[in-house]
């Protein structure tokens, strides 16, 4: 097993249409932990979400999250990022701008505009993650 460097990590959370795994803190202190489709922007990372749903209530009350993303095929690797969440909830154009790349990413670039419409809408909150820590290995079974 090998630690990765910088640059590796954030080509590893870049590359293809792995999604990441959000974990979130309920208001009684239980985790919540949920899928989402991210994109990179420098070294922050961004998604979508409703502001009813369980990990969209949890952000607004408390903005600490840990989020990983693996390569579930050998000789295997992850990245667990930590930090803060910043939300946007009232810049439609902004949110569109981001839904779109989202949907490109993981939908393809032919339906990107059509993400971008459906995840640009009031109540959708533009999440962006603020790193504080990196764990990042590589080669596990190697």
């Amino acid at each position: 097993m090998k630690e990765m460097t910088k640059a590796e990590v954030y080509e590893f959370l870049a590359a293809g249409t792995r999604t990441g795994k959000l974990a979130t803190v309920r208001a009684d202190g239980r985790p919540h932990v949920a899928p989402v489709w991210f994109v990179l922007d420098g070294e922050d990372l961004l998604f979508n979400t409703w502001h009813e749903s369980v990990k969209g209530k949890n952000l607004q009350r408390d903005g600490r999250v840990a989020l990983t993303v693996d390569e579930e095929t050998p000789p295997y690797a992850f990245v667990l990022v930590e930090g803060t969440v910043e939300i946007t909830d009232d810049d439609l154009a902004e949110s569109k701008k981001w839904a779109t790349r989202i949907g490109g990413r993981y939908m393809g670039e032919d339906r990107a505009e059509e993400f971008g419409e459906r995840n640009a809408v009031p109540g959708e909150l533009l999440v962006r993650i603020k790193v504080d820590k990196i764990v990042a290995k590589k080669e596990m079974a190697a």
